[in-house]
């Protein structure tokens, strides 16, 4: 007979993070800092993407009742006078050292409803645990003082308040909290928190130093295994647009790509933007253009099915170009459809559609930007124009993303020209890899479709661990063709952390950020 006291499961578990917790993060942290300063589930996939075994929750009943976030910093950038936004970039961890010898106390955060269990307590001890495991320095971060504004002018300054906190001669609710926890006050951070007005926007910086590396000789941290693999091999189709008779064609051409892709063993495959289009020619009626946008959307389910059932067929990531579709407010929206080989589809609106869309399509653009988590990392799509905005790919990166996937459409060489420019610009000032995939050929009779122009190519910073030119791969203009490019996740975080340039270590945090001013809950 089973042992009854041995079928109950455990009420309150300390775990990491995963993705699907982020509503209920987003809802936790909006609870207790309010709208305005609660984290986004954009800074939340940030935090997952970057450093996720940082990231914890405590979970009671089912229910996410605390929250915990981290990342590794370098000594002299945790040590120095700073701010939280300046430190976590925003809140999206972006300034994370895979090399740092520090662990960076982020955020704790308990629901207010269940802080009779020493949550905070239990989440402390996950960090110590984990700082302990990586064989860091040490734990450091600004603690609030939320005692502060009220006796602030009892003890004459803000130094006077926190000595007396130290020493145990007052008690602040926080503070004292993390002394007791063996944390050492090293200083006071003006203006680390500029909304927190108990705290009058100061913070305790306060550090616990890991009993089995203190006062021992700084050693080289290993490298942190990753889910990632070391190579990331991508093929991008230079796409020639022709005349078909029924939507069986375009689905065979599609095939035939994908097959050849994954017969080289790529883990993606890129289509250009509005690369369906093509299904136009069917008909090949003289439609007005808003009409004969409307008509494409009309293959939408059918368009998804083929590119999801491809990419678990072959086994291949798949970014599907774009396809224009009409949502369910009924405003039209140009989307790519991201089809992982897993069976998972995502999706990316275009942000920014151009004149030409708005006024002959109807398109309007959307108003989320977000990283897809995969296989090989987190990639992010910019759809043709939007590449054109350093701002959206800046989101993107701080999201994690290491790949960006830019579909595109131009008839010249000019307007080709401005994507590619703009592209090799965000591989540049991001660290990251940005792939283009273009369409080819003409398709007289369709309205604002008739000529193109491309020269796909897959690009890289610009610094030794890269392709001379920052050119992983290049096509020759206006032919169909497929370009492939090993691409190693390695030498990215290389560059980043020890380049000629460290672009994204070295963002001036203190001065500027990119806000994202939409908040999605999932």
């Amino acid at each position: 007979m089973a042992d009854k006291a041995h079928e109950q499961n455990a009420k309150l578990l300390v775990r990491q993070a995963r993705a699907d917790d982020i509503p209920a993060l987003f809802a936790l942290t909006a609870r207790t800092y309010g709208d305005e300063w609660g984290h986004s589930a954009d800074m939340l996939r940030g935090q997952q993407a970057r450093f996720p075994e940082g990231q914890f929750v405590a979970e009671y009943e089912g229910r996410v009742v605390g929250f915990c976030a981290t990342f590794r910093i370098d000594e002299a950038s945790a040590m120095r006078a700073h701010s939280w936004q300046e430190i976590s970039g925003g809140g999206f961890a972006s300034r994370h050292d895979p090399e740092g010898d520090w662990l960076y106390g982020m955020d704790v955060c308990v629901d207010e409803a269940f802080r009779g269990l020493r949550i905070g307590r239990r989440l402390y001890a996950a960090r110590k645990k984990l700082c302990q495991k990586l064989k860091l320095r040490g734990i450091v971060f600004g603690g609030r003082l939320p005692g502060l504004e009220k006796r602030v002018k009892s003890f004459g300054s803000v130094d006077a308040y926190v000595q007396a906190v130290r020493e145990g001669r007052v008690r602040d609710a926080t503070m004292s909290f993390q002394l007791r926890n063996g944390f050492e006050l090293i200083g006071v951070l003006p203006r680390y928190a500029p909304g927190d007005r108990e705290s009058m926007g100061y913070a305790a910086h306060l550090v616990w130093r890991n009993p089995d590396r203190h006062d021992q000789p700084l050693t080289p941290t290993p490298r942190n295994p990753s889910r990632v693999p070391d190579r990331v091999r991508i093929a991008t189709i230079q796409y020639q647009q022709r005349r078909i008779t029924r939507f069986e064609e375009f689905a065979t051409q599609i095939e035939y790509f994908v097959e050849v892709a994954a017969g080289y063993e790529s883990d993606f495959v890129v289509f250009p933007e509005m690369i369906t289009l093509q299904l136009l020619s069917i008909e090949n009626a003289p439609l007005p253009s808003v009409e004969a946008i409307r008509r494409i959307t009309e293959y939408t389910d059918r368009v998804k099915a083929l590119f999801s059932d491809l990419a678990v067929r072959y086994n291949i990531n798949i970014i599907g170009g774009s396809h224009p579709t009409l949502i369910d407010d009924g405003t039209m929206r140009n989307i790519c459809y991201v089809c992982l080989r897993d069976g998972s589809v995502h999706q990316q609106q275009k942000i920014h559609p151009t004149p030409n869309e708005r006024t002959w399509w109807g398109i309007k653009g959307g108003s989320s930007a977000q990283a897809i988590q995969t296989d090989c990392g987190p990639i992010g799509v910019l759809i043709c124009y939007d590449s054109e905005f350093p701002e959206l790919a800046r989101h993107l990166i701080d999201q994690g993303a290491l790949m960006l996937f830019v579909p595109f459409c131009t008839d010249e060489r000019q307007s080709y020209l401005r994507v590619r420019y703009c592209c090799q610009a965000r591989a540049v000032e991001n660290q990251c890899y940005v792939v283009l995939s273009g369409n080819v050929g003409n398709l007289p009779g369709v309205n604002n479709f008739d000529i193109q122009y491309a020269q796909s190519c897959i690009l890289t910073p610009c610094d030794f661990p890269f392709a001379r030119d920052g050119i992983a791969a290049d096509s020759t203009p206006n032919t169909e063709m497929v370009l492939w490019a090993d691409l190693r996740v390695e030498d990215l975080a290389r560059a980043r952390n020890s380049g000629t340039v460290q672009n994204v270590k070295d963002r001036r945090h203190d001065l500027y950020q990119v806000r994202w001013l939409g908040r999605e809950t999932s």
